[in-house]
């Protein structure tokens, strides 16, 4: 199943050989309409690279989610699987065969992207995502949001935090830094 709306495409599928291959040209295609053709190498690797992952490694099953959303001159793309376990990526120098032909996935993606990074989803699997920024690319047309809450007099004249005082204390908790294989 296939899902686009303005700059977000969702493909839903069961990482086999066959499909990583359609999701390649799904996600170039996405893109090309998008006008976004600088990324696609890129992007049509990573994915690749990801839903191998899934395909080797996911268990209980091989059924995932891609979303690619651009936003803000930043390309994002992302894999959901059922597997809660979290990508690693062996840092050691030498490790490993040099001539090896797998397991370097995610060293590929952290050389071609601008950041990327895995996060626990609960007893539903892990998202593992990367970005691309879009060189020349024209930002997203943004429609102006109504103002809500510009009151200056009544019960709401205040303003109220969002969340715990530990959120308050890092607005960034819970999300990945730059070049970090996992977060969580």
């Amino acid at each position: 199943m296939s899902q686009a709306s303005s700059r977000q495409c969702t493909v839903e599928l069961q990482a086999l050989p066959s499909r990583i291959g359609q999701v390649r040209r799904i996600v170039s295609a996405q893109l090309r309409y998008w006008n976004l053709d600088c990324l696609i190498e890129k992007a049509a690797l990573g994915v690749t690279e990801l839903l191998t992952n899934v395909h080797q490694h996911a268990q209980p099953d091989k059924v995932c989610t891609v979303e690619i959303a651009f936003l803000l001159d930043r390309l994002t793309v992302s894999v959901h699987d059922h597997d809660p376990r979290l990508p690693t990526l062996d840092r050691e120098p030498g490790a490993g065969d040099p001539l090896a032909t797998s397991g370097r996935g995610l060293a590929l993606i952290e050389a071609v992207s601008e950041s990327w990074g895995a996060r626990p989803q609960g007893e539903s699997g892990k998202v593992v995502w990367f970005t691309l920024p879009a060189p020349g690319a024209s930002p997203v047309p943004l429609s102006p949001l109504p103002a809500y809450g510009a009151a200056t007099t009544g019960p709401f004249t205040e303003p109220v935090p969002f969340g715990t005082a530990e959120d308050q204390a890092d607005p960034l908790r819970g999300t990945a830094p730059a070049r970090s294989a996992v977060a969580g």
